[in-house]
């Protein structure tokens, strides 16, 4: 399953910090972000719960960047 989130980041360095973050989150099978467009693009594994998997997104990217925010 593939979802779009709408995200809030600084600069292009981050967004990738953010990319590599969620990529190593489980339950995340592939991990786009698009800082031009403030998108975050999220492929789930099968049978991955997406608000459980997107909390976790989040913890993992608030790691990298403390101050960036995921809308889901």
């Amino acid at each position: 399953m593939k979802k779009s989130y709408k995200i809030e980041v600084d600069c292009a360095n981050c967004a990738n910090k953010m990319e590599d973050a969620a990529k190593k989150t489980p339950g995340v099978k592939d991990a786009v972000v698009n800082f031009m467009a403030l998108k975050m693009h999220v492929d789930f594994e099968d049978g991955a719960d997406p608000k459980a998997v997107m909390k976790e997104v989040l913890k993992a990217c608030r790691k990298v960047e403390d101050d960036c925010e995921i809308y889901f």
